[in-house]
């Protein structure tokens, strides 16, 4: 499938699902799209110019699924989101399952720029007793829980850019 690296109980992180120039690709596409105030974000909707990256990422997130977590999944519910942190912007810590129409099952996050050219903002993941560090690799591709506690650490140089998805299914039972 691709090469796994750095399984926590928390999140499965994989490395070369797309290539440099197929990275390059996902955030050109991505700022062509409408930035928002704030943390730009933008969706990502499945327009025939962004199909593949769907299909690339689907194919990723129900393989994990299928080896690891076999969470009920009917596919995406929503449009991957386009995220951009500029100096001293965060997310702040939360869960991607709360309060959705449609249950978030998995989240997935698509690292865009390269680790070395941005300060702070790490992905991180709140553990049972600390808080553990994602890898910052350009093309890394993070898959969790949805309920996993998470958050975008402040940014403190640079900017970084990722592609966020989350693959739903029915409730909980």
């Amino acid at each position: 499938m691709t090469d796994a690296s750095h399984p926590t109980d928390l999140y499965q992180a994989y490395e070369n699902i797309f290539t440099p120039a197929e990275l390059d690709a996902v955030a050109a596409h991505g700022d062509r799209l409408h930035q928002y105030v704030g943390t730009a974000s933008a969706a990502v909707e499945p327009v025939p110019e962004a199909v593949w990256i769907y299909e690339r990422m689907g194919g990723v997130i129900q393989a994990v699924n299928s080896e690891v977590y076999r969470f009920d999944l009917t596919g995406f519910s929503e449009p991957f989101a386009y995220m951009v942190w500029r100096g001293g912007e965060e997310s702040g810590w939360q869960v991607d399952n709360h309060g959705q129409p449609v249950p978030r099952k998995l989240s997935a996050i698509l690292q865009l720029t390269d680790g070395d050219s941005y300060e702070g903002c790490d992905a991180e993941f709140f553990g049972k007793r600390n808080i553990v560090t994602a890898p910052r690799k350009r093309g890394a591709l993070l898959v969790f829980p949805s309920h996993v506690v998470h958050r975008a650490a402040p940014i403190r140089a640079g900017t970084r850019k990722a592609l966020v998805a989350w693959a739903s299914g029915p409730p909980y039972r």
